[in-house]
């Protein structure tokens, strides 16, 4: 087998190897009353899958202002239940067959480092860096030091994520954006952003990361 496709892959977090989706979509009353936006009904949420994150925002009426509040209290109450939440299916044999073929990894999330340990579990130790509590809309800043401190050329990076503003922050920096379809946003709001790659399962990381389709996936 060859060089990998790319020496340095950064990961977001939930949505993209945490299945929180369902999680997060059960406090949404509840931060809708504790911070005065307007509650969300079952029949939105199919249609925010296909927002921005600024449209998601816009659209329930929260204050910019109010956002990162929201995320400390947000964590915190996951802190309480990261037991009710795993990794996707797969996930952790891609994070150790990129590994074993000679990628390095990162993380960049907005959620607290307490909590993305905790749900990792022991495939914390496989990330060289973990950048956590990143804002919102903080994720671009959060790249270019990852990149610096790994000491990799841009061209050599990619960033894996479910969300449309994954692939707004790898083009502000410069570097590959990769989108999986598994996650927060729709299907094809991600596809029309029209990311460098996108994943259809966890397996295909594996064989277009380390560049060889024929590689066998081993459950």
């Amino acid at each position: 087998m060859g060089d990998p496709r790319y020496r340095l892959v950064i990961f977001d977090f939930d949505g993209t190897l945490a299945d929180s989706g369902d999680w997060f979509l059960s406090t949404v009353d509840h931060l809708a009353d504790r911070f005065k936006f307007r509650r969300v009904s079952r029949d939105e949420v199919e249609a925010l899958r296909g927002k921005s994150t600024r449209d998601v925002i816009r659209h329930l009426g929260i204050p910019r202002w109010k956002l990162p509040a929201m995320g400390r209290y947000l964590h915190g109450l996951l802190a309480q239940q990261t037991d009710r939440i795993a990794l996707f299916e797969g996930i952790p044999r891609v994070l150790h067959a990129l590994r074993e073929g000679g990628v390095r990894l990162a993380l960049v999330t907005s959620n607290a480092e307490q909590n993305a340990r905790a749900i990792l579990g022991p495939h914390a130790a496989l990330f060289e860096r973990l950048e956590c509590g990143a804002s919102l809309f903080g994720k671009a800043r959060c790249y270019r030091r990852v990149i610096r401190q790994s000491r990799v050329m841009v061209s050599d990076v990619l960033s894996i994520g479910d969300e449309t503003r994954d692939i707004q922050a790898a083009r502000k920096v410069g570097i590959a954006s990769g989108a999986v379809l598994w996650g927060y946003a729709h299907p094809d709001a991600l596809v029309e952003m029209r990311p460098d790659l996108v994943f259809a399962t966890p397996e295909q990381i594996v064989q277009r990361v380390l560049a060889d389709p024929s590689i066998p996936y081993i459950a």
